[in-house]
């Protein structure tokens, strides 16, 4: 097949920045659906993405547009994350279905913030656009993005903005030399930046200006709201593609507006390994994106929506067993064939560590027992080097299962009348309390009946031994283990192909 291939296309928006987009298409004179794709990680080599063969699309039948987004690369304009591409890609969309060598529809794919920048468009409903395929994305760039519990996401948005956004185009945000050496810098000593993340502060306001931004609201309101991509139920049929263990399951499970039309896949897939392949688990050849052929759940996909041919484009809910290692059609999102099983928490008296006894049983526990911590372990991280610890006085933690051991549906709660240490020791348990309570929330999930969970008697047990105390209150404080809840992610109202 003959191809042609056009770079750096002007293509004017509205307010009338200019973005420059590749165009991919067939040497022939008959018009054609366009695959459109929006991306703030350079056009040039990224055509299709990872997970695609962008020739076997261009031979499918279908004209690739491929798009640098404002202020990134080629595109002109100031880069404001989120904040530009529901009226950009309305615009694209709108351009595309103009030219001579488009039949007046388009699709959308993409990953990650190109899945992102799909939802926007189609919440400003371009006539044009007909179907959308992201990918181990979410519509809700705060929750699940930014913010996960009310906790800021400080490991992936320092690294996300320093390594995929700054790297490489500093100077494009306006910085200096220095400027890029700086971010060079910070990229190479991030696990410091974790420990004191002001130290970055004042680099990202001249570079990116954005992060203070999220960082000055952390909670929902009129911010969030206007960066947020809210599509209503007469949006294009979507082709969802999320991962297990990606950090964008949640919003991959939780679209917006669920209509007839949508299909969703979920593999054994993290958000860059599309392999199966794990240091700790091989899910073997059928969890390969490309044994699984994602071009071709593409191409059906498309082909049903754009061009009206071929049979339905797929079941309506695909995804990846665990455990049986294939792949099944569950009638309904995952977990809506389940029932709710309580789990209680139980031990025989050493949970304090991988090699403990700690477990979920399906039981109360017949009798109470005490987990103590030994004091060498009531500190929450490892001293520095050089660190003596010796003589200082610390507590001992004891962890003892309420009398029913159950496990609640709201937040770990510590305010059991088994909490008999000093007030200070109340302040300290509180606040680290809130700081587990959101690392738990990373681990434990509950989809439509069926909980989730990772993990779950290791995080307890850690975030109650929090409350221990060391320094001036040497002696020992006792936390009653009482309720403790898996996470409501939120996609009850989730009806795949209803």
């Amino acid at each position: 097949m003959r191809l042609v291939i056009e770079r750096d296309v002007p293509v004017p928006m509205s307010d009338g920045v200019v973005l420059r987009t590749d165009v991919y298409r067939p040497d022939t004179s008959r018009p054609l659906p366009a695959l459109l794709q929006r991306t703030p990680y350079g056009k040039g080599p990224s055509a299709g993405g990872r997970s695609l063969d962008w020739m076997r699309l261009v031979e499918g039948g279908y004209c690739l547009v491929v798009q640098d987004v404002r202020g990134r690369y080629a595109s002109d304009g100031v880069f404001r994350p989120f904040a530009d591409d529901a009226a950009d890609g309305r615009d694209t969309v709108g351009w595309a279905a103009g030219q001579d060598w488009c039949d007046g529809t388009v699709g959308m794919i993409g990953r990650s913030y190109e899945g992102l920048a799909q939802w926007h468009a189609a919440a400003a409903a371009p006539p044009a656009l007909r179907a959308l395929a992201p990918h181990v994305a979410t519509a809700d760039p705060r929750e699940g993005w930014t913010y996960l519990g009310g906790a800021f996401q400080l490991g992936f948005c320092l690294h996300w903005v320093l390594g995929d956004l700054l790297h490489g185009q500093v100077e494009r945000a306006g910085g200096t030399t220095a400027d890029v050496r700086a971010v060079a810098e910070a990229l190479d000593g991030i696990d410091e930046l974790y420990r004191a993340p002001w130290r970055a502060l004042p680099l990202l306001d001249r570079l990116a200006p954005y992060y203070r931004e999220w960082l000055e609201h952390p909670g929902p309101g009129a911010y969030w709201r206007g960066l947020t991509a809210a599509p209503d139920r007469e949006r294009p049929p979507a082709l969802v593609v999320g991962g297990w263990y990606d950090i964008f399951l949640p919003g991959s499970l939780r679209i917006p507006s669920p209509r007839s039309g949508d299909r969703l896949l979920i593999g054994p897939w993290s958000h860059c390994v599309t392999g199966g392949v794990f240091p700790e688990r091989r899910y073997g050849l059928a969890a390969d994106e490309a044994e699984f052929d994602m071009t071709a759940a593409h191409l059906a996909f498309f082909d049903r929506h754009l061009k009206g041919v071929g049979e339905e484009a797929g079941l309506p809910v695909e995804v990846f067993a665990s455990g049986a290692d294939s792949w099944v059609a569950p009638n309904g999102p995952p977990g809506a064939d389940s029932v709710p099983l309580a789990l209680h928490l139980d031990s025989d008296g050493d949970a304090r560590t991988r090699h403990g006894s700690g477990a979920l049983r399906p039981g109360p526990p017949c009798r109470e027992v005490t987990d103590t911590q030994p004091p060498h372990r009531g500190h929450l991280h490892p001293p520095h080097p050089g660190e003596d610890r010796r003589a200082q006085p610390h507590a001992v933690a004891a962890v003892r299962p309420a009398p029913d051991g159950r496990l609640a549906q709201h937040g770990i709660r510590t305010d059991s009348p088994g909490l008999n240490s000093a007030q200070s020791v109340a302040n300290v348990r509180e606040s680290k309390v809130r700081k587990y309570r959101s690392l738990a929330m990373k681990h434990l999930i509950h989809i439509q009946g069926i909980r989730f969970c990772a993990a779950v008697a290791a995080l307890v047990a850690f975030g109650l031994v929090g409350a221990s105390h060391h320094a001036e209150h040497a002696r020992a404080s006792t936390v009653t283990a009482t309720d403790c809840h898996l996470t409501h992610l939120g996609c009850d109202d989730t009806s795949w192909g209803g």
